[in-house]
């Protein structure tokens, strides 16, 4: 087993601490807050044995082999630099960084010291990615594919009330596309590659976050639209259409409720609802994994990388497009 610690206490890293547990490849040993009565109180809810209050301490911690980084997203660039610089592995949340340099300055880092630097996107581990990709081959070339991810936030009501939640701060690097968008970048850029040209539309918020927005990536052969939004709760799939029928996806981001719908109407169920923790679970196996056998998994790996570094470039691109900005995107 590996030894791992975590940044952040919110109910995310509550799901990958029980995810990596139950993959029987991790046991916890550090966790760090920016209270000292908050680490220890969660360092006692996980059984953890210590409790930092100090990024450097943690990264610092010898009995460590990894961290897992769930701070919002404006710190994730300082905090997976601090422990990378120190030796430790790192799977941080999405988005990585709002900016593409940053993510090719911490894969570099992380190259140079002979480390695993991942992005904690289920999409990416999921064994059933597999069975969606072979669905994908029997309704021949994608002409259109929708992707969708909307889902109300639980904060809304906070904000339409005057309070200002993290998730609707553009100060932390946050709003729809940087939440949820990315979930619907990723398949995209994976399963077609990077798009000729795209186009975004936006709907901005008083507080400067984007609360919804449409993107479309333009492909020689084929458009692949992407619709996501923190404001209102979708009832519609996600699907992939071709001239032998349909892949339609409830879920995109966790990869749940898979069906193949034929052009004669028949359909097949590819694969089922999974729990949470299972689904992150399936994250804290591969990176173990990346780390343990990096000969057998370095292709696997090295495309993790590649695509991390595109899907920011791509991120950022659309952020531009939309004016979506943060203080992190002014030049010195």
């Amino acid at each position: 087993m590996l030894n791992f610690g975590t940044i952040g206490s919110g109910w995310i890293t509550d799901e990958y601490i029980r995810g990596a547990k139950d993959s029987g490849l991790w046991n916890l040993t550090a966790v760090y807050s920016r209270s000292q009565t908050k680490a220890q109180e969660y360092a006692q809810k996980h059984g953890a044995k210590y409790a930092f209050t100090d990024v450097e301490a943690l990264a610092a911690c010898e009995e460590l082999d990894a961290v897992y980084v769930a701070s919002p997203n404006a710190f994730h660039y300082q905090h997976c630099k601090v422990l990378l610089g120190h030796g430790k592995h790192v799977i941080c949340e999405k988005p990585l960084c709002a900016q593409a340099e940053k993510v090719r300055e911490l894969a570099a880092l992380a190259q140079e010291k002979g480390l695993v630097f991942l992005e904690a996107i289920m999409f990416m581990h999921q064994p059933q990615r597999q069975a969606l990709e072979e669905a994908l081959g029997k309704i021949g070339p994608i002409s259109l594919a929708k992707l969708d991810f909307c889902q109300r936030s639980s904060k809304l009501d906070g904000y339409l009330a005057g309070e200002l939640p993290n998730i609707f701060n553009p100060q932390l690097e946050t709003g729809a596309l940087m939440d949820l968008g990315v979930y619907c970048v990723y398949p995209a850029l994976h399963l077609f590659g990077r798009p000729e040209s795209l186009q975004i539309s936006a709907h901005m918020l008083k507080s400067g976050a984007d609360g919804c927005g449409v993107a479309n990536l333009i492909y020689p052969d084929k458009l692949v639209t992407l619709t996501y939004s923190k404001l209102g709760q979708a009832g519609a799939n996600s699907d992939f259409q071709g001239p032998e029928g349909t892949v339609a996806v409830e879920s995109i981001s966790r990869l749940g409720g898979i069906t193949l719908r034929h052009k004669d109407g028949a359909t097949q169920e590819i694969h089922g609802q999974d729990e949470k923790y299972k689904l992150m679970g399936w994250e804290a196996k591969d990176f173990y994994r990346y780390i343990t056998q990096p000969e057998e998994s370095r292709e696997e790996y090295a495309h993790c990388t590649q695509l991390s570094m595109d899907v920011a470039a791509c991120m950022e691109e659309l952020r531009r497009q939309a004016d979506i900005l943060f203080p992190s995107d002014r030049k010195e």
